[in-house]
């Protein structure tokens, strides 16, 4: 589903801009129509229902917002329009166009009833996890993200860990994945969308900014998880999850969707030791057995011989851990 935009300025430069940009950048997200001319204004609206539109103030008494679902004033801080009509939402005019899409499907998912689309296509899952912590399972899971990226492939990444590392590995300082949380735990509203709207991009990975506080991730059912992750895999070619070291209802929901699993352990004696535990005592892994590859990282030994697929990355000194998932990826990381 895309979101039919209708823009109505009299600004026709920056009509052309935005209607530019939006094709050749989120026309996998909006259609968009353009009308600069008040004449034809009413002629446009009357041709077809629109799902969002910005409005010039100058042009909102003369536009029959009844046929769009989400009016919206396309607002600049010079306008000096009188008393405009009550209950409709501004959008700044200038700032990223980028921005504009955002708020835009943030928006309009809200309102939207429309939650699942059968059309949509789905992920492939990789689910990246390990019973020890700080054996390097985020730094495998980017190095992952980032192979895939270089393959040419659309790469999502959802970390749902504890204590998330996205602002480790990623520049982007977008809405927090907590507005998504609120959505699923709400039950209303178009998750997809929403995703669309509040994600971001980086290093050709797409990606959810950390949750707002440790509590909102804690809370979400086995059910939130399953959609969460359903929705995600809609908007990707690959789906990179990166997990906590518990298994707790959130690791076996992603164990159950995932095409993949990857479990990292590291030359630490504690990581083999908690490894066995899992292998063992644990009635997970028979369930997961076919689809699991271990991944020996920072050159580990591997000492069990229960997983049949194995990947032996080596140990590199570095500092920076972005350049420390680039040269895995481009080097040594092949699944």
């Amino acid at each position: 589903m895309r979101v039919k935009l209708f823009i109505a300025t009299v600004d026709v430069l920056y009509a052309k801009l935005i209607s530019d940009n939006i094709s050749e950048y989120h026309a996998d997200k909006i259609d968009v129509s353009i009308c600069s001319a008040l004449e034809s204004l009413q002629e446009e609206l009357s041709k077809r229902r629109y799902d969002a539109a910005l409005i010039d103030p100058v042009l909102i008494e003369y536009a029959d917002i009844s046929r769009i679902n989400l009016p919206l004033i396309l607002w600049a801080e010079t306008e000096t329009t009188g008393i405009l009509p009550e209950g409709l939402k501004k959008i700044n005019k200038y700032q990223r166009i980028s921005a504009i899409v955002s708020s835009i499907l943030e928006q309009y998912s809200k309102m939207s009833g429309d939650k699942y689309e059968q059309d949509s296509g789905q992920a492939k899952i990789t689910a990246v996890w390990s019973p020890a912590g700080g054996v390097g399972k985020t730094t495998v899971a980017m190095s992952y993200a980032l192979s895939s990226a270089a393959d040419g492939k659309e790469v999502f990444y959802l970390n749902l860990e504890d204590f998330t590392s996205v602002p480790g590995y990623f520049s982007g300082n977008g809405k927090s994945i907590s507005t998504v949380f609120e959505m699923l735990e709400n039950q209303s509203g178009n998750v997809k969308m929403l995703i669309q709207g509040v994600s971001c991009c980086d290093k050709g990975i797409t990606y959810l900014c950390a949750p707002d506080n440790y509590e909102d991730l804690c809370i979400l059912s086995s059910e939130n998880i399953h959609e969460l992750v359903t929705e995600c895999a809609k908007l990707a070619s690959e789906l990179v999850i990166d997990l906590s070291s518990s298994c707790d209802i959130r690791t076996k929901k992603a164990f159950e969707l995932a095409n993949d699993v990857l479990i990292v352990i590291s030359p630490a004696v504690s990581s083999n030791i908690k490894l066995d535990q899992f292998l063992t005592q644990n009635n997970v892994f028979e369930s997961i057995k076919e689809k699991v590859t271990l991944v020996a990282n920072k050159g580990a030994t591997v000492k069990n011989t229960a997983i049949d697929s194995i990947i032996s990355l080596p140990y590199i000194q570095s500092n920076d851990v972005i350049e420390t998932c680039k040269m895995l990826a481009e080097n040594t990381f092949a699944v």
